[in-house]
């Protein structure tokens, strides 16, 4: 059923401006934590804070820039909360991926491995913050 929502939705011609809308806000989600990162690095990339402290903070601030984007997104939604929040937890997830794979992975010298069990598993947290703003909005009308 999600695998569904999400191939349908990419599949409609009438979803260009949603499509677009929700790329430029991932794009955020993603690009915003990235450069808040660069601050705690020193220019031959060698962390200055401790790596816990370091992984919390980013946490903190990936989650605060998804809230943030998330309900900038949903202002926009009048109907199917549900779907989108399907839709948009799916799209941001592979593209938060995808880039991390392309430039942090590549930056790093970090192997696939090490990536989705050190950082990669978090991103699980995408869709589901967005599948439950959906649903939340879904029951509320």
């Amino acid at each position: 059923m999600i695998i569904r929502e999400f191939s349908e939705f990419h599949s409609y011609p009438h979803n260009n401006i949603q499509r677009n809308s929700i790329y430029s806000f991932d794009t955020g989600s993603w690009s915003i934590p990235f450069v808040a990162s660069l601050f705690f690095y020193t220019k031959e990339g060698v962390l200055t804070i401790d790596v816990f402290l370091f992984k919390s903070i980013m946490i903190v601030v990936g989650s605060i820039t998804a809230g943030f984007l998330l309900v900038s997104y949903f202002k926009n939604i009048n109907s199917e909360y549900y779907r989108e929040g399907i839709v948009v937890g799916l799209t941001w997830f592979t593209i938060n991926i995808l880039l991390d794979l392309l430039i942090l992975v590549q930056m790093s010298g970090m192997s696939i491995t090490d990536y989705f069990s050190q950082i990669g598993l978090r991103y699980i947290v995408i869709p589901v913050m967005t599948v439950t703003i959906g649903a939340a909005l879904n029951n509320k009308k």
